[in-house]
């Protein structure tokens, strides 16, 4: 059967500060989708956090971009932000940029991964949610996870990943996509995902021949960009996805792997920081040091007709432990940096910050130095 994955998950406040969820907003979404399980309009659903993002995962057979899905997940949203005001929580409805349903949650601030294909004999799904950063800072596993061999022994020894997979690449600047082949493309790929903060890796598929349909894809991630839809900086992107393990594709721990290096990403405290991605349990999934670490979370599920059989927190293992030592001796180092790049963004990527500001009100300060002698004087007159 096919069925659809989704997950949707938005800021809509936060406990306390931007730390963690309140469990009454949980509560709230699993009532709401409880219901829609028992109306039939979803087969299956399981609700979590990231951080401060409220996470629905669901099963339906209504395919991706589908309104009644995406209305649901609204209309949870808008439920639960009424529970964080009654509750004084931070930044309450933070994600929600509209008052209006309009049909689809897409460019109305919550996160997206959807992905409809046909269940397997056993079909593994994992997943991903991240918190304190940005949609590329899956660039790098998602790479690794589909296309490199030094991580996912498939590629050498499994006949059916040999020959590789298909990457589907948005430029989420210009809004352009373009769809290239590993490993024949390898070194152009990482040119552009390299440049993680504009191209971002939206979908993995198969090749033609493999035993998987090619249309059909095996991983999807949200590239939703918050200021880009809000015209201003509210946050950063809180990126999530979904991956298909096992049977032609990457095993369980070929896709998990990659997270044992605590990669740097964007995003951080007031998103505008580089730090260490650490990958942790739910229950772990706090953040609270600066605002960070920058954290991912990992849940696996078997599909059963769409059942989600777990889940299973799969970064709470102790094999992990070394990745979050790593990552809190790369915290302290580069928070050592205070306010200097790079741990502070660059300026190209602060936009949306105050330093826009800062640097109009000083404009008529500036003047134009032509020589070093000229310079000297200037310094001088100051």
């Amino acid at each position: 059967m096919k069925v659809t994955f989704s997950i949707i998950k938005a800021d809509v406040g936060g406990w306390p500060g931007h730390s963690t969820v309140h469990p009454e907003l949980v509560e709230v979404a699993k009532n709401k989708l409880q219901q829609a399980k028992e109306s039939g309009l979803l087969i299956d659903f399981h609700v979590t956090h990231c951080g401060d993002d409220l996470q629905l995962i669901m099963t339906h057979t209504k395919g991706v971009d589908n309104e009644e899905i995406h209305r649901l997940a609204w209309e949870t949203f808008k439920e639960a932000t009424e529970k964080a005001k009654w509750l004084k929580l931070y930044g309450a409805g933070q994600d929600l940029l509209t008052d209006a349903f309009s049909g689809n949650v897409k460019g109305m601030g919550p996160g997206v991964a959807e992905m409809e294909f046909t269940e397997r004999k056993a079909e593994p799904v994992i997943a991903f949610m991240m918190d304190k950063t940005e949609p590329g800072a899956f660039n790098l596993p998602i790479f690794r996870t589909f296309a490199d061999p030094f991580n996912t022994a498939g590629l050498v020894i499994d006949p059916s990943m040999h020959a590789g997979f298909v990457f589907e690449i948005w430029d989420i600047q210009e809004h352009k996509m373009v769809t290239m082949n590993s490993p024949e493309e390898m070194y152009d790929i990482l040119a552009l995902i390299g440049a993680k903060s504009r191209f971002v890796i939206k979908r993995v598929y198969p090749k033609e021949g493999s035993k998987l349909p090619a249309d059909e894809p095996v991983a999807v991630i949200s590239t939703e960009k918050l200021y880009q839809v809000a015209g201003r900086y509210i946050g950063k992107d809180d990126p999530v996805a979904v991956v298909r393990a096992q049977s032609g594709l990457p095993a369980l721990g070929e896709v998990l792997n990659p997270y044992a290096f605590p990669h740097l990403v964007s995003g951080w405290m007031r998103g505008s920081h580089n730090g260490p991605i650490m990958p942790v349990s739910v229950e772990n999934a706090r953040c609270t040091r600066f605002d960070g670490p920058p954290r991912v979370v990992a849940l696996g599920f078997q599909l059963a007709e769409g059942r989600l059989i777990g889940p299973v927190d799969l970064f709470a293992d102790p094999g992990f432990d070394r990745a979050r030592q790593i990552a809190l001796e790369i915290a302290d180092y580069i928070r050592s940096h205070g306010p200097f790049e790079p741990h502070r963004l660059p300026l190209e990527e602060m936009e949306y910050t105050t330093l826009p500001e800062i640097l109009e009100k000083l404009k008529e300060r500036f003047v134009k130095v032509e020589s070093p002698e000229e310079a000297k004087n200037i310094a001088a007159q100051v």
